[in-house]
Order: structure tokens, then sequence, then C-alpha cells
């Protein structure tokens, strides 16, 4: 199968690139690396009033699978709340990204319509109460779109997947896109701001990230006061742990080093990292395979850390910023530093999201994608439900979270716990194990019950009792700002 080979740099080749001499190249010049595998094949096989690919029947296509909207939310239980009626109504979805994806309102109509999941105004459809809402914002002005600049054509499929997926899990919600003019950091901060400011969502999401010691620590104070301000007004910070495994890019580019990523790393946002998926395939009588004695299609089978050498691995560690937060104190890692991830979510390329792309220059159709960029925007979206199920915003969660982590056992689950896998590729990592652990922190999530607890255990002072904890040691000696990577 044909791999869209022209749009990622293969790790490889990012730890062998050499800055012009005496240069100190910004990472945005480079090319950034893609979760995005294969273009999936349409089979002739037909689903619950859709066509199947072959990545996701049974007894077909071995070597890669896929999942659509309907496997992925059977899977995290997810499609149990849609069922009740939860499904993001009436509550907002703020995703923040760089430069634009130029044709997203076709991607989303031609993915809404493939599927058969509910249309969003301002798609060109009649204005409809009982629908979400899809706006998109470039409160410093819209960069033009370039077809031949890698990096523009990385964040338009970044896009994609951010938009497409939120919507898929809660299709009630309405989505707000921000667009930043670049991906600098400057840029990148400015576009926040306008969403925070502005109260655009209850909900954030954040697909990208670097290195802490690669953005400028006036930068880093400013994204961090930020996050105070949205936290104080109610809203749910996410964001990707990273796609390197225990390492980040270096502030050229040029190598990788063992680190953690902003802003995932900062304490008041809840940090994603990555899962490799097991879900059951669809299962055709066609194809062999009797669908009386095998599961439906999702039926959760199991998830391991995510860690493909060809494609990446989850993000994890421990920041050299932020010091423990006292929800994080008793956790297994018994460090002093903030640990990354909180929790985590599929993100494995060959065992990829189904996500539909017609972007200039590539061959319109659906590819497989991955990268913990899958994650952030389908917690936030699960947020948008449970903030609907409970009538008011949960707000800054990370401490319930962690409460609910320590009593699970004398509960009925809320995350699915992965114990399997370690995130290490080019540097030492971490291995999962156990409760948390900096792979896949808390695991992933058994969405029905997660919800319940998130409403039981979720606090109001929580939020205030994290602003107050462990903030950036002043004085810290950081290099040059450098640029979001989108992960």
């Amino acid at each position: 199968m044909k791999k869209h080979v022209l749009l990622f740099v293969t790790l490889a080749a990012l730890v062998t690139l050499t800055p012009t001499a005496g240069s100190r190249a910004k990472r945005s010049l480079v090319t950034p690396f893609l979760k995005v595998g294969s273009q999936a094949i349409l089979s002739n096989s037909l689903g619950p009033g859709y066509q199947l690919f072959t990545c996701q029947i049974a007894n077909l296509n071995p070597s890669e699978t896929c999942y659509d909207p309907y496997q992925v939310r059977h899977a995290y239980k997810i499609d149990t709340l849609l069922n009740s009626g939860f499904n993001g109504r009436g509550k907002t979805i703020v995703i923040i990204d760089a430069f634009q994806s130029p044709n997203i309102v076709q991607e989303l109509n031609t993915y809404n319509s493939f599927y058969s999941l509910p249309g969003l105004n301002g798609l060109g459809g009649a204005n409809n109460p009982a629908l979400g809402s899809f706006t998109q914002i470039a409160p410093n002005g819209l960069t033009p779109f370039d077809p031949t600049n890698g990096d523009m054509v990385g964040w338009a499929e970044e896009i994609t997947l951010d938009v497409l997926w939120s919507h898929a899990i809660a299709p009630g919600a309405n989505i707000v896109l921000v667009l930043a003019k670049s991906d600098s950091d400057p840029d990148i901060l400015s576009a926040t701001r306008y969403a925070i400011e502005h109260n655009l969502g209850n909900v954030i999401s954040q697909s990208f990230g670097e290195s802490e010691s690669c953005m400028d620590p006036g930068l880093l104070l400013q994204q961090h006061l930020l996050f105070v301000e949205a936290t104080l007004k109610g809203m749910t910070l996410f964001a990707s742990s990273g796609d390197f495994g225990s390492a980040q890019p270096t502030c050229d580019g040029s190598s990788l080093v063992k680190a953690v990523g902003t802003p995932a790393s900062d304490p008041l946002v809840s940090a994603v990292g990555g899962t490799e998926l097991h879900a059951a395939r669809y299962c055709l009588a066609s194809q062999g395979c009797n669908p009386a004695v095998n599961p439906a299609p999702g039926t959760y089978q199991g998830e391991i850390a995510w860690n493909e050498p060809d494609f990446g691995s989850t993000g994890g560690g421990f920041s050299v910023i932020f010091g423990e937060p006292l929800y994080q104190q008793g956790t297994i890692h018994g460090g002093k530093q903030r640990g990354v991830p909180d929790v985590s979510y599929s993100a494995a390329v060959l065992h990829g999201l189904l996500t539909y792309l017609n972007i200039p220059g590539i061959p319109a159709g659906f590819y497989l994608f991955g990268g913990t960029s899958a994650g952030s925007p389908q917690w936030a979206a699960l947020l948008a439900i449970a903030d609907q199920k409970a009538g008011y915003p949960l707000g800054f969660i990370n401490a319930a979270l962690y409460r609910i982590g320590q009593v699970q056992s004398r509960y009925s689950a809320s995350f699915f716990d992965i114990t399997s896998g370690n995130n290490a590729l080019y540097v030492a990592g971490y291995s999962a194990g156990p409760g948390w652990d900096p792979t896949t922190g808390l695991g992933s999530p058994a969405a029905d019950q997660l919800v319940n607890s998130l409403i039981q255990f979720a606090s109001p002072f929580d939020a205030l009792t994290a602003i107050s904890g462990p903030n950036p040691p002043p004085g810290s000696s950081l290099p040059w700002p450098g640029h979001q990577w989108p992960h």
C-alpha cells in the first residue's frame, strides 16, 4: 500500500539533520514529522449504512488496522453516553492551531455524509437549532495557504484531524477553530490569548508543543498566566504530550534530547499521551468470519503504550520547569517534578483513525492518522459531553483524575490502565505499569463511568489549589524562542 512518504520526516532523518554552520536554524523550517500513514482502501463491503475499508474488516489487510468513529466510540464506551442523549450539545470545544486547512468545510461535510454524522451550522447549510456549529477565527489574520510549504501542509492535516474527530466524539458540540498566523510561539500565544480572553468555549484543545527549554521564559510565563486565567474562568485545558517518546526535538531541530513538551507540562493542563488501541474489526460472513461468535465492531481488546519506530512514540517524562503538583503526590513515580502525561488515548498509525483529507497537492481520500494529536481533541470532546451531563463546566479536572485513579479499584473502572509497552525510541524511556506512569498516565477513558466519576470528584476548589502550587523557578535561564510542533 502506498505510503504518504512526501509529508513526513522519519525520526532517523530528524536526528541526523545538521544546521548551517554558525546558524541556529529554527525547527519550524524543518518539515514536521506527521503521523499520517497510508491511504485507506475501500472494500466492496458495507457496514451499518456506509462502506468499509479493508483495514477494518476481519481477515483482510493484516498489516494495518483502522478505526471509524463508531468503533472508537464503542471501544472507549462513549457510545453509552451518546445513546443516553449526551453528545456535547450546548458546549463549545475550542481548537488552537496554526495557518489553515483550506478545505476544512468540504472535509467536514464529506466526513459527516460518509458516516451519517450530524451536520454543523456554519458549513453552508441552513441554520438548525438542534445542531452544533462550526466557526473559524483568525484573530491576527489568515495566512494564505501554500501547498508547497510542508510546514503549512502538516498543520492543515493537523487541523483536519482535530476538527473531524472532536466532532465525531461530541457530535452535538459547537467547534471554534482559532488559527494563529504562524506556528511561532508569539503567534500561537496570541491566538490562545484571544480564545481565553473572549471566552470562546469551555474546553480548549492544543495538539502541539515543543521542548520546555525551547520556549522563551518570558513567553512561558505569559502562557502560564493565560492558563491561570482560563482555569479561573472554569475552562478545561488539554494538550498532546508529543510524538518522540521520552524526547523532544532540540531548539534547532537537528537532534533529539530527553525532555517533555510545553504546553502539556503546565500543571494546569491535562496532558494526553498515546496508546496502541486494539479493538475488534468488522466481522463479515462474506470474508469467512462468523459474527455469531465474534465481538461487535470496536469492542475493546486491550492497549499498549504507543511506540512505532517508523512513526513515533508517546511523549512522557518529567518537567524541568514545574515542580510536582499536589495532585500528583503519591503517584508511583515519587519524583519532585511535574510528570507527563496525565491520561492517554489511541495514537498508533498502524491502528489508525480514519480521517478524510482533501488538501491541495494530496490525493483526496481517507487516511490512517495517529500521533498524540488524536487524543487532545477527543478528550476535549469527552469533556464537552461531561459538562453537558453535569449541567455546568467541570473546569480544571487534573486533581479529580488522580483521585479517581487512586480509588477506582473500589468503583467501576473509569480508566483502562495500560500496563505494557514503553516510550523508549532514540533515548532511554519509561515503561508502562499499573497506575500512573510517564508513558500513558492514568490510562485511557472508560468514558461512561469516567464522566460519572468526574462529576462526583471534581471540585471548584481544586483550581485554586493548583494555581497556588509549584511555579517556574525565578530567573530560569532558557534558550531563545522556538516554534510549536504539531503532534
